[in-house]
């Protein structure tokens, strides 16, 4: 039995395969983060709507976007959507890196659905005392909800928001099917060429076990810093 050798992702190119692989990550990370923090937000309002469609088509929206698998709606938005658009837009989007912004949107939206849950549960958590005092000092809906109601419901989601975003970084790596050079992809290549596959996916484990553990202790100190003062 061969002993391991880490010095295998250190030979030829593989250095610069692994740093494009993992600025991908963080970007892909990055964009598809705030995406969703913003889209679900914004669905986390419409919910609070007294209209019946309004609040049926979020629902509707997440539902689609929990019960099917990520990797189906990253094919669809690859390899289907391009179909609608128009040949010029077809061929802006394969100049400019199609894969990785069809990659970005797809995982952004289905994480929306999630952000947005939790943000509705924080919303619904918080007293609704809150929101007609805020009323009754003359604020209107949009601004008593960005204002006072959205920043303690974000505080009680936060837990949740971690999570999620947790699985977004892991999902990151769904995008290595449709092509986008992540860091998945690159550990991929290194061991097709190098025949290590404990070494260099030990590696890729790694990586993703630091990124995730980052990301939950930033998410336990401003949990600790944000904490609603309680009775």
């Amino acid at each position: 039995m061969n002993p391991l050798d880490f010095s295998v992702l250190w030979r030829g190119d593989y250095p610069a395969l692994i740093a494009r692989g993992m600025v991908t990550l963080l970007e892909l990370t990055a964009a598809s983060w705030v995406l969703a923090m913003a889209l679900g937000t914004l669905l986390a309002f419409i919910r609070m709507s007294r209209s019946r469609i309004a609040r049926a088509f979020v629902a509707t929206y997440v539902e689609y976007h929990q019960n099917v698998p990520m990797l189906v709606q990253i094919f669809l938005w690859y390899f289907g959507i391009p179909t609608l658009l128009p040949q010029d837009w077809q061929m802006w989007v394969n100049r400019n890196g199609g894969e990785f912004i069809f990659a970005f949107i797809a995982i952004g939206l289905a994480m929306a659905a999630y952000v947005s849950e939790a943000l509705r549960g924080g919303i619904r958590a918080v007293p609704a005392t809150q929101l007609e005092a805020a009323r009754a000092l003359g604020l209107n809906f949009l601004q008593s909800f960005r204002l006072v109601v959205l920043p303690q419901a974000a505080r009680i989601a936060l837990p949740a928001l971690v999570s999620h975003t947790v699985l977004l970084l892991k999902n990151t790596s769904l995008a290595m099917a449709i092509g986008v050079v992540e860091l998945t992809y690159a550990t991929r290549e290194i061991e097709s060429q190098s025949f290590r596959t404990i070494e260099v996916y030990l590696f890729s484990t790694v990586v993703y076990l630091a990124l995730t553990l980052l990301i939950m202790w930033g998410g336990s100190r401003a949990e600790a810093r944000l904490r609603l003062p309680t009775r």
